[in-house]
């Protein structure tokens, strides 16, 4: 009984076992092939994803620049159009034109000042410690408005120096 399985059916059987071997690795091999496929495409599509992305982010500061440099220009043109205004005026138009800044510019400092002295001086009287007063003082309101009048009259001149 022995000799039926040791000749060709055991023959039959691992030669089978053996020829089905390759397949049966090959079907693991594409199954693996497939899931790497997969995980590749995806990659991919992240990265596209991101190229998009950077490339939307090019064009919206492209953008800005463009509106940057049409607001710089708008500002030029106003600049010029006003001085060519002053300047057909002549005479006591351009003196008064040339004057409403400043004058302006120190009525709302004097304002200000006013105000400030005048809460120091009763705070003052009420007793409050110097330190105290000086930081409520030096508000943001204010702090803002002192830096916007520095900033006015002299980034005003800087620009004008460098032509922009």
């Amino acid at each position: 009984m022995l000799d039926i399985f040791s000749g060709g059916i055991l023959g039959s059987i691992f030669g089978g076992l053996f020829r089905m071997a390759p397949e049966v690795l090959k079907y693991f091999d594409k199954a693996n092939e497939r899931k790497h496929e997969l995980n590749m495409f995806a990659r991919q599509c992240e990265l596209e994803t991101l190229r998009g992305q950077q490339k939307l982010a090019e064009i919206g500061a492209q953008r800005e620049a463009a509106v940057d440099v049409g607001v710089m220009d708008a500002f030029q043109a106003a600049i010029e159009q006003q001085a060519t205004m002053v300047k057909a005026a002549g005479g006591w138009a351009a003196a008064l034109s040339a004057s409403v800044r400043p004058v302006v510019t120190y009525w709302v400092l004097f304002v200000w000042s006013f105000i400030h002295v005048w809460f120091a001086w009763n705070a003052w009287i009420t007793g409050a410690p110097p330190v105290e007063v000086f930081k409520i003082m030096m508000s943001p309101d204010f702090s803002a408005l002192l830096a916007g009048t520095i900033n006015f009259w002299f980034l005003d001149r800087t620009l004008a120096k460098r032509g922009l």
